[in-house]
């Protein structure tokens, strides 16, 4: 039987469970400062989720302070699973979302990025619990593990297996030696763009509410809105979406390189080849969908009544171009439903939910990374037949690449396909239709909101059964955190000592 140090877990568990309690408490500051009602109960799921955490730390004070590979692997896998479960107090003791299965699954959509909701009207949830409800997009989107490990230091515990089972991607861009020097560099990147975006977004015409709220959204690439009608409900005033569009790109592209920008090192920028081929995915795909879109004149770009400005064309390229970033780069926001926009545009933002942003963004999804590097692999794989002795290596950004990354690369996508498709297989045990239940197994697995059919943009979930909530639940908690680090807790070798 394999030897774990169940001290340093639970320690750290009851590190992330302070952290949320400490975020609660927060939103119960929001919650009396606009006098919703409900700031009473919100700090009271504050306080005893904080007092949970620092009970849990005291009696496991005395422990090893190095966390080995399989330790990190259970520490995330269920440090995502416990903050699911006490992030759900808010809803539930303020009687928001009273039933545990709907308050569940709204906290892992949360912590997860994801975005869907169970929630018929949004606008009646006091502001405590809707800035709640944000936050936990908000710190679930760069990783609670990774905000964790800045401050390990203090406890003497090293990080770096943590920061690798969570880091978006398949390879983690370090800044700098100290990891948790990187891991403090990134947050305050993200810190940076979220107050940037929430004073752009209030200067062109939201409420201050509004704009925080949405920020920490696009910033995670979570997409719950405050509004019914989402980003649609700005339709009005297209500057709001052409803010949030900017600041989705990115949310969607790696952080390290927006470090690097900050740095003035422009040319690492333009020589990476991910960022040059998401920048040509968004632009590709974005022209596709604005032609379509204007030249069926007829077709209704929104089922939400509000005015289009600044001509038609305009209209079909922000359109096109706001509903092309959401889905690549998994945030969910809704400007539009696209699900009446011909079959052929079903089908292409279909596709478009297995492409995923960048690694190291904090979108979900497969990552254009992999993408690009399974089609130079395919392409290679060409030349290897006709040179069967030759040693071909995939390069990526100018360096060879070890082929066990390719193997793993490949090993990912066959997984995450066979997810897919057994999710969907899952979701019609329900008695959901095919294009729903593909629909929710792609958005859930990526980690996307807005799924296809009977769960489409202008629908929720709340049609959802109990236990396909639980299934969809679980599918988002994989996606996010890559597959292997959750699903290798159910092979049997991970618990044998060698």
């Amino acid at each position: 039987m394999l030897k774990l140090n169940f001290k340093i877990i639970f320690h750290f568990l009851g590190l992330l469970l302070v952290f949320n309690g400490g975020f609660m408490l927060l939103s119960g500051i929001v919650s009396f400062i606009y006098k919703d009602g409900v700031t009473l109960p919100i700090c009271l799921a504050g306080l005893l989720t904080s007092v949970v955490g620092l009970v849990i730390m005291l009696l496991t004070r005395t422990h090893k302070k190095e966390i080995n590979k399989r330790e990190g692997y259970i520490v995330v896998t269920f440090g995502w699973i416990i903050m699911s479960l006490f992030g759900t107090l808010p809803y539930v003791l303020t009687d928001s979302i009273p039933n545990f299965t709907n308050a569940f699954f709204e906290t892992m959509s949360g912590y997860t990025t994801t975005g869907a909701s169970i929630l018929n009207d949004i606008e009646i949830i006091p502001k405590g619990v809707l800035f709640w409800r944000s936050t936990t997009h908000w710190i679930g989107g760069m990783g609670i593990i990774v905000l964790a490990i800045a401050i390990l230091p203090l406890l003497g515990i090293g990080g770096m297996q943590l920061f690798a089972a969570e880091a978006p991607g398949p390879s983690g861009d370090k800044l700098h030696p100290r990891i948790t020097d990187t891991a403090k560099r990134l947050w305050l990147i993200y810190f940076g763009y979220t107050i940037t975006e929430t004073l752009f977004l209030n200067l062109a015409g939201m409420s201050f509410f509004d704009a925080i709220n949405h920020s920490m959204a696009t910033l995670s690439t979570g997409g719950f809105s405050t509004k019914n009608a989402s980003v649609a409900y700005w339709n009005d005033q297209p500057i709001i979406q052409y803010i949030i569009i900017l600041f989705m790109f990115l949310a969607g592209s790696n952080f390290v390189l927006s470090y690097f920008a900050f740095k003035g090192k422009v040319q690492k920028i333009i020589n990476d080849e991910e960022f040059k081929l998401y920048f040509k995915f968004v632009v590709v795909f974005t022209i596709i969908a604005a032609l379509i879109i204007y030249f069926k004149s007829n077709m209704s770009i929104s089922s939400i009544s509000h005015p289009m400005v600044w001509g038609e064309g305009e209209s079909a390229f922000r359109h096109a171009l706001f509903q092309v970033l959401t889905v690549i780069t998994t945030t969910g926001f809704i400007s539009a439903d696209y699900t009446l926009w011909t079959p052929f545009l079903v089908v292409f933002f279909f596709g478009l939910m297995f492409l995923g942003g960048s690694a190291g963004s904090t979108a979900g999804g497969v990552k254009v990374v992999r993408h690009l590097i399974l089609i130079k692999n395919g392409f290679l794989e060409f030349k290897r037949t006709l040179h069967p002795n030759a040693i071909v290596p995939v390069r990526y950004n100018k360096k060879a690449i070890n082929r066990f990354i390719v193997f793993n690369i490949l090993a990912f996508f066959i997984l995450y396909m066979l997810s897919f498709i057994v999710g969907a297989l899952v979701f019609s045990m329900f008695q959901i239709d095919f294009q729903s239940s593909v629909g929710l197994s792609a958005s859930s697995l990526g980690n996307i909101g807005p799924a296809l059919g009977n769960f489409g943009p202008v629908n929720n979930y709340s049609a959802l059964p109990p236990l396909a909530q639980w299934w969809a639940s679980f599918l988002m908690l994989i996606g996010r955190l890559e597959l292997f680090t959750v699903l290798i807790l159910f092979t049997p070798f991970f618990w044998r000592n060698r």
